[in-house]
């Protein structure tokens, strides 16, 4: 659901402005989802899921994530609240969390990877 709405946005603001703002970061989700993912299958088959278990970052990541695509799909602002300006700023925090809990899981796993 979440690379689709990244990718809804990206396709809805066609402008070079707007759509390479929403590019870096929904590539950087998307990514880091599908590495992620592959991650704590092969973790899974080799019995060592634990040790990709869901962390703090990840949960405050898919917070801001959640938030700024919420704001973002909105987009009208309520009252005085530019509600895109914070969707886009949440969303950069969101991208760089997601990084850094990507960082994160790889490091853990990198021995049990390294022994394969």
């Amino acid at each position: 659901m979440v690379a689709v709405a990244l990718v809804l946005l990206v396709d809805v603001n066609p402008t070079p402005f707007a759509g390479f703002f929403l590019v870096a970061p929904a590539a950087v989700i998307i990514g880091r989802e599908i590495v992620i993912s592959a991650l704590r299958e092969w973790m899974a088959e080799l019995g060592e899921r634990a040790q990709v278990a869901v962390s703090v970052i990840g949960k405050i990541k898919t917070f801001a994530q959640m938030l700024a695509l919420m704001l973002l799909l909105y987009r009208d602002p309520i009252g005085d609240f530019p509600t895109a300006d914070t969707g886009f700023v949440l969303l950069y925090l969101a991208a760089g969390l997601t990084l850094w809990s990507m960082f994160i899981y790889l490091r853990v796993a990198w021995p049990t990877l390294q022994k394969r």
